[in-house]
């Protein structure tokens, strides 16, 4: 495992005595992430980011939102932050920089770092078959034609590695995502259903690809099978490995698979608006509730989406990627495989003929490309990020040398262009 210090060695010694588990807290406001930065000497025209709070704050008070919180960060200084509305809308609870979300697909950069410090130390390869640590994928078939009852297969004609999961080119798609007759395969393997990581892995075996391995992108279930290859190749639970890897020597106290019971009241409800106004409560957490009060996700550790953090750990995460892979004089990843991870490697694939698909794509996160017909907001060439089902964001901008996230659980994901609003008024405070 790769953890290089230098004057941050004393609190990274202190954090390694808890990484058998975040340290999570009952109360309290956060320590703050980074230091502060007055704004005008960040970059940003006097009074700008005001516009950033002014609209969040419009938003919840239209009732478009429950909460929100956000931060921007430049330079390694934290610009703007706060937090308006209400996380429990029953209990009327405020939304806190300390709420805890669940950021769904924002797990999926964490799942990527955390192989590549394993490709680091000549564990894994990009171009390895998925095969090689994962047996039941050893031969896929690809879904052609015919129904799901008289289905049409051909052959993969190579093997899915490593590199396919990391850049969603596997062939393996969601199962809500997927059209007939595909989705009847998901339906009848009930992937959904796995009781364990490796039970998932049976069970998407029996799902046939969408298409060839490598010839297009396709968002699906690839990080939850890296997070197999993950456990195969350490003997260790996923979540233990980013704990030790990713979260100890960050100072990431508060991220995890699981939220113990105590500081459940944290959590940020997911909400949507109601037909008849208001909001009404989606995903309802009692159902994640463990028999030991905790809650969790899935029953295992999801790869692909299972993992709850909050504002200020998940900015330190994004805040090391902007580095090049350090925090505070603790190397987590090397700058040449960030910048790997943050490059587009979809260049070669057709133009994709749906809306979702990124222009660019990296390992897990998306990559924005040179020219304005594939913006759709204000931005830079080489930004690159992701987002959550829950409307959760975060973007990494090595141009300007600044994060920016903002959080929110609400369905559908990034009702209104919420993302690209926020990200206008961020770009649009810029002054130098």
């Amino acid at each position: 495992m790769m953890i290089r210090t230098n004057s941050s060695l004393a609190r990274v010694i202190a954090l390694w005595a808890g990484l058998a588990g975040a340290a999570w807290l009952t109360a309290g406001e956060p320590v703050f992430a980074l230091p502060t930065g007055a704004p005008v000497e960040l970059g940003f025209a006097p009074g700008g980011l005001a516009k950033t709070e002014k609209f969040l704050r419009a938003e919840i008070e239209a009732k478009h939102y429950a909460g929100a919180v956000w931060l921007i960060a430049r330079e390694g200084k934290i610009a703007a932050h706060g937090a308006t509305g209400l996380r429990d809308l029953e209990a009327k609870r405020p939304m806190t920089e300390d709420t805890i979300f669940r950021i769904f697909s924002m797990t999926k950069p964490v799942t990527v770092v955390t192989a590549l410090t394993l490709m680091e130390e000549g564990r894994l390869r990009l171009d390895d078959p998925v095969s090689r640590y994962l047996p039941a994928l050893a031969q896929p078939q690809v879904l052609v034609g015919g129904t799901a009852d008289a289905p049409q297969f051909a052959a993969a004609e190579r093997p899915i590695t490593i590199r396919h999961l990391l850049t969603h080119t596997s062939g393996y798609g969601y199962d809500i995502f997927a059209i007939e007759p595909l989705k009847t395969f998901w339906t009848r393997a009930k992937v959904g259903e796995a009781a364990s990581l490796g039970d998932f892995v049976a069970k998407v075996a029996k799902v046939p690809l969408a298409h060839q391995p490598g010839a297009r992108w396709t968002y699906g279930v690839n990080l939850d099978l890296l997070a197999a290859v993950i456990e195969k190749i350490t003997g260790q639970t996923t979540g233990s490995v980013m704990q030790a890897r990713i979260f100890a020597p960050l100072g990431m106290t508060e991220t995890g698979f699981s939220v113990p019971a105590a500081a459940i009241p944290r959590i940020a409800k997911t909400y949507r608006r109601a037909a008849a106004g208001g909001f009404e409560t989606d995903l309802p957490m009692q159902r994640l509730i463990a028999a030991d009060g905790s809650l969790r996700a899935r029953a295992f550790d999801e790869g692909g989406s299972g993992l709850f953090s909050t504002l200020r750990d998940y900015t330190r995460f994004a805040q090391m990627l902007l580095n090049g892979g350090e925090l505070e004089g603790v190397r987590v990843l090397s700058r040449k495989s960030v910048e790997l991870m943050s490059a587009n490697h979809v260049t070669h694939l057709p133009p994709a003929n749906d809306p979702w698909t990124p222009p660019g794509f990296g390992f897990g996160v998306s990559v924005r490309i040179d020219g304005a017909y594939a913006a759709n907001s204000l931005g830079s060439p080489g930004q690159y990020g992701w987002q959550g089902y829950a409307t959760t964001y975060f973007t990494v901008d090595p141009r300007e040398r600044m994060i920016a996230l903002l959080l929110v659980q609400h369905q559908p994901y990034n009702e209104d262009g919420l993302f690209e609003h926020f990200a206008d008024t961020v770009y649009g405070a810029m002054a130098k």
